[in-house]
């Protein structure tokens, strides 16, 4: 199997609801963060990445069709070099709200995390500080202005780079229609999902703090 769209867009721009879309619409199953944990060996495998080593692609995307979010929207040129056929969706949101809900949600979450004795957990977050917060970031996430910029680049890179006909620049705003007619797909019954909001995050985050 191999992948048939790949996400380019950062983490907080929609993408567990794009994930549950693109599941929706039959590209199933679609590769997220949530995702690492669940394969065992990726942790490793996106460390390796990150260091520039070859890895396995195929294998890595093994059983399923797309891919969004961290940490795989950061290697989507590497995605495109094994799947050149795939579809590229480029999931984007105003840059303010987006470091809002970054600095919200996701990175004080992994900052907590550092402090937990499970070593698996702190093995995983090691990874995300390595492949995002140091890898894209440098270190400078309190740095509003150089983290919105760090966005931007990558936003215009993918626009740049990725043929027309192939990308699609997409808000979860737009609903269905654009994303169904990218990927040549019936609009299906029902709203466009809304998943894993700030709100959304937080009550996790405190359920979990209150077991």
């Amino acid at each position: 199997m191999a992948l048939k769209v790949v996400g380019a867009g950062f983490g907080r721009t929609g993408t567990m609801s794009l994930k549950t879309a693109l599941e929706q619409l039959g590209f199933n199953k679609c590769y997220h963060m949530l995702e690492v944990s669940l394969n065992e060996g990726h942790v490793q495998l996106w460390r390796a990445l990150e260091r520039g080593e070859d890895v396995d692609l195929e294998a890595l995307f093994e059983g399923y069709q797309a891919s969004v979010d961290w940490p795989s929207c950061n290697y989507w040129r590497q995605q495109l070099e094994v799947f050149p056929d795939a579809k590229v969706i480029l999931s984007r949101r105003d840059p303010q709200r987006w470091y809002e809900s970054v600095m919200n949600t996701i990175y004080p979450s992994t900052l907590a995390g550092m402090k937990s004795d499970d070593p698996e957990i702190k093995a995983r977050l090691k990874m995300v500080f390595e492949v995002i917060w140091d890898g894209v970031f440098s270190g400078r996430m309190d740095d509003k202005d150089h983290v919105i910029g760090i966005f931007e680049a990558h936003n215009q890179s993918v626009i740049d780079q990725v043929p027309a006909d192939s990308l699609l620049v997409f808000d979860a705003s737009q609903g269905w229609q654009p994303l169904c007619d990218f990927l040549e797909v019936p609009v299906p019954d029902g709203p466009y999902p809304k998943t894993n909001t700030t709100e959304d995050f937080l009550a996790m985050v405190k359920k979990r703090r209150n077991n």
